[in-house]
């Protein structure tokens, strides 16, 4: 085959990155990252102008280093609550870069323009540096991140805000080689905030070679005082009972503190005397706080040792399901020792609710609703593993589920536990990389017909008589080898 031939294909390619470059215009692009410690959210502003008539979808660019690090994506209208459609394209191994588009709610006629706010929640981007700490010393993180904004479309002016949560920036990176887009190097720092840009005149980056050429890490250093907190492992289980009218909710927690790891050993002296002095180290963590829903009861929290009697529930009153509610149960939970960086605590936390807080009946099709919430989320921790196993009632059919976001793997099994016949249907999920914005819920529907309501009842009743019948037996049947005989 001729070579010519052989370069139509590529030559086709780049006309259509070329026509698809210069279908919109970004008059302006704003980029805020709130630093945090195992999360960090990061909201993008997309000022846009539409070059041609007719347009339906967006397209933004996110590195290969921040989609890996990217666990939730959401995509809106600027001052508009619906969030917007989102359709992601495969990522090539070869590709320095990942492309999303953004479906709009109706084409744009040409010299339209739109703004379109971009949130997104990173896990894993910070590092404890340095690595390890005193007890008495302080927490600093390191994150990083790409100077450019990269776009498939060419853009009139960017900049980049990096957030700390306070002013304590211990260092930040200064940008080289960017004279083409700046007079200076255009980073400034005004007390927790530091800004890179504006960078004008920057063309279409989303292209391996201005990546190459221009793009460059940035790296912000900066002291954090929480704890960095994920959750190494979550075992959720969730039973429907329709006899109890309850759902029970238990979790297995594997926490773990991952700030700079501990340098030395443990003193619990020093510990009480930071408490007393309110002077707390910010990379020990001695307690949570959890919100947990309304209406809870029989609620229990317990390590490998036993019932961990120094936590506190407050309860908040039951909301049902028809009714709006933002009220909350409020656990503080204290672990039985400080957990400091590297360390690890598992513990298990279960309750009952009101079955009628969760589920709805449809009478015109004979099916049960029940809102399952996917976790309870921990104030700034990510999940990085998650199996939730949903028990339905036994004798459940025709079982059907909707999730706001797609599950790694899902699958239906069976579940057996005392004065069960047959056992009850489950559904298991399982989750990565989970943050508070993903503290939704999945909705389970089914069908149990009268009969199956009955198989309880009739399985104890049964049970029951078994063991009258046998008591009836056993007293009229002698056991003894050597009976004695009557004298008359």
């Amino acid at each position: 085959m001729p070579k010519c031939w052989r370069l139509l294909p590529l030559l086709a390619y780049a006309a259509s990155v070329l026509a698809s470059s210069q279908s919109f215009e970004n008059t302006a692009i704003v980029r805020t990252v709130e630093l945090g410690g195992a999360v960090v959210h990061v909201t993008t502003t997309y000022a846009i102008k539409s070059l041609e008539d007719g347009l339906k979808a967006y397209t933004i660019a996110l590195g290969r280093d921040e989609r890996a690090k990217t666990s939730y994506l959401e995509a809106k209208v600027k001052g508009q609550q619906d969030a917007l459609q989102i359709k992601e394209h495969v990522l090539e191994t070869k590709d320095d870069f990942h492309l999303v588009d953004i479906l709009l709610e109706k084409p744009l006629s040409t010299n339209k323009t739109l703004n379109i706010v971009v949130e997104t929640i990173q896990t894993h981007a910070t590092e404890p540096w340095p690595a390890t700490a005193g007890q008495k010393d302080e927490q600093a993180l390191r994150y990083t991140t790409g100077l450019f904004i990269l776009s498939p479309y060419a853009t009139t002016v960017q900049r980049t805000k990096v957030k700390g949560m306070s002013p304590r920036i211990i260092s930040y990176t200064t940008p080289k080689n960017v004279e083409s887009f700046a007079d200076n190097t255009a980073v400034s720092k005004s007390g927790a905030t530091v800004v890179y840009g504006p960078y004008n005149n920057i063309p279409p980056s989303a292209s391996s070679s201005f990546i190459e050429q221009y793009q460059q890490p940035i790296t912000i250093h900066y002291n954090h005082d929480q704890a960095v907190l994920e959750v190494l492992k979550l075992q959720r289980s969730v039973e429907i009972s329709h006899w109890g009218a309850n759902l029970n909710t238990q979790d297995n927690i594997v926490l773990h503190n991952a700030g700079p790891k501990l340098k030395g050993h443990f003193s619990r002296l020093d510990h009480q005397t930071q408490a007393f002095y309110k002077r707390p180290a910010p990379h020990v963590l001695p307690a949570l706080t959890l919100h947990l829903p309304s209406g809870i009861r029989n609620a229990y929290y317990y390590d490998t040792i036993g019932n961990v009697s120094t936590s506190r529930l407050r309860t908040a009153p039951s909301v049902p399901k028809n009714k709006l509610g933002t009220q909350f149960s409020v656990l503080e939970f204290k672990p039985r020792y400080p957990i400091l960086g590297g360390w690890n605590y598992s513990f298990t936390l279960g309750w009952d609710a009101p079955l009628a807080d969760y589920a709805s009946y449809d009478k015109s099709t004979g099916r049960y609703i029940v809102e399952v919430p996917i976790m309870t989320p921990i104030l700034g921790a990510v999940v990085n593993d998650e199996e939730l196993t949903v028990i339905l009632p036994e004798g459940a059919t025709d079982v059907q589920f909707v999730t706001p976001f797609p599950a790694l793997s899902n699958w239906i099994g069976t579940h057996v536990t005392y004065l069960d016949t047959i056992g009850r249907p489950s559904l298991t999920f399982k989750y990565k990389d989970l943050t508070p914005m993903h503290a939704r819920s999945i909705l389970v529907s089914y069908k149990v017909s009268w009969s199956a309501h009955l198989k309880k009842p009739v399985a104890i009743g049964t049970v029951f008589m078994g063991l009258f019948v046998l008591g009836a037996i056993t007293r009229r049947v002698n056991l003894t080898l050597h009976q004695k005989k009557k004298v008359s």
